[in-house]
């Protein structure tokens, strides 16, 4: 009898074992795909929320503007939080209006490349511990501008894509193997390189969670979120807002002409005014980690940021150093993307950042990216 009982117990242990590995392999191993994208669900959008699009090109056409420059109350903040020290911002490369063409090599896209020395900053002559930005690379054509500047910001680099569009239809999504799904990923630069992207920053990492609104060029692919959460929402007349999943459904953003949506989090700046606390960060992550961020600062005048960290050359920042910095470039809207190893931007071909996965230089998977193609 006892024996028998031996063997039941055994086995029911082994069967929750069994269960509870094959849970754990689900969730964080196996790949699921859910939905894949097809031109049919395009086209299906495309006559609805992009009349919105198209109306908003005739009206904005060419009508690029400048952004803003470093405001005072940024500039305190970040000098009087850490100790100055001189700065080096390497003027790397520029390309001035490459031509878009395809992928298939027949690409009439160019760069140039302009080495020059590096330029120090010197604390001495100047208190802040945010330089004034090196122009690292730049784009125009007929729908967009691009401009890409790269700083050093308390001891880290960041890289600051100032984008001036058309129409928010240049201001795209997409996902890893072109498929929606749980554990399907793949690195930043080979997503942007299969959507013949110009320049793209990772997303929000949306198979990471089973919940939180996902919404991907005008296409509800996620309508649950377990608890009220800010999310960050682009409408396709070119501006930007945060929403609240306890106060909206996906669907009625949709309908409120809603052409991107992401849930990561939190919201950095909000009508021009900071929104996080000195303290506050995401989850149990480091004070100081890379970056990635998305902002507005008018209509269709975007600011794509992503800062490295966890090394010797860079730092690494806070939400509120972060969100400091993205209020002194002019954002009026900013929001946190998913960071760390997944910090990544890519422009025409190349990583220009320095991604750190597990302590090394590289990329990583990710499940979706944000690019302008």
């Amino acid at each position: 009898m006892k024996f028998k009982q031996y063997i039941i117990g055994v086995i029911c242990t082994s069967l929750v074992v069994l269960l509870s590995g094959y849970l754990v392999f689900d969730t964080f191993v196996f790949s699921r795909a859910f939905a894949s994208v097809s031109d049919d669900d395009r086209e299906a959008v495309f006559s609805t929320i992009l009349k919105n699009v198209e109306a908003a090109a005739d009206a904005d056409s060419n009508s690029f503007q400048s952004s803003e420059t470093i405001s005072e109350e940024s500039d305190s903040f970040l000098t009087e939080n850490r100790e100055t020290k001189t700065m080096y911002i390497s003027n790397g490369r520029k390309s001035k209006n490459p031509s878009r063409g395809k992928k298939d090599g027949s690409s009439d896209r160019s760069k140039s490349r302009n080495s020059s020395s590096e330029t120090a900053y010197n604390q001495n002559d100047s208190t802040s511990v945010l330089t004034a930005g090196s122009e690292y690379a730049a784009y125009e054509d007929s729908n967009i501008k691009i401009t890409l500047n790269q700083y050093r910001v308390l001891n880290t680099s960041v890289y600051v894509a100032d984008i001036q569009a058309v129409s928010a239809y240049s201001l795209k999504t997409a996902f890893a193997q072109d498929t929606y799904g749980r554990n399907i990923t793949a690195k930043t630069s080979s997503i942007a390189e299969e959507n013949n992207a110009i320049l793209a920053i990772n997303g929000d990492y949306y198979g990471a969670r089973e919940s939180g609104y996902v919404i991907r060029n005008g296409i509800v692919y996620r309508n649950t979120s377990k608890t009220a959460t800010d999310i960050l929402c682009i409408y396709a007349d070119g501006t930007m807002q945060i929403r609240n999943t306890g106060e909206v459904s996906a669907e009625e953003l949709v309908e409120e002409g809603v052409w991107q949506a992401f849930s990561f989090g939190p919201a950095l700046v909000e009508n021009g005014s900071i929104s996080v606390g000195l303290t506050e960060e995401v989850g149990k992550a480091m004070a100081s980690n890379p970056r990635t961020v998305i902002g507005i600062i008018d209509s269709n005048h975007y600011l794509l940021v992503v800062s490295d960290g966890r090394t010797d050359e860079s730092e690494g920042l806070s939400l509120y150093e972060l969100a400091s910095f993205m209020q002194s470039l002019g954002a009026t809207t900013a929001y946190n993307l998913d960071g760390g190893g997944s910090s990544t931007m890519w422009y025409l071909g190349e990583v220009i950042n320095k991604p750190t996965t597990n302590g090394s230089i590289k990329e990583r998977g990710v499940s979706d990216i944000v690019y302008i193609g």
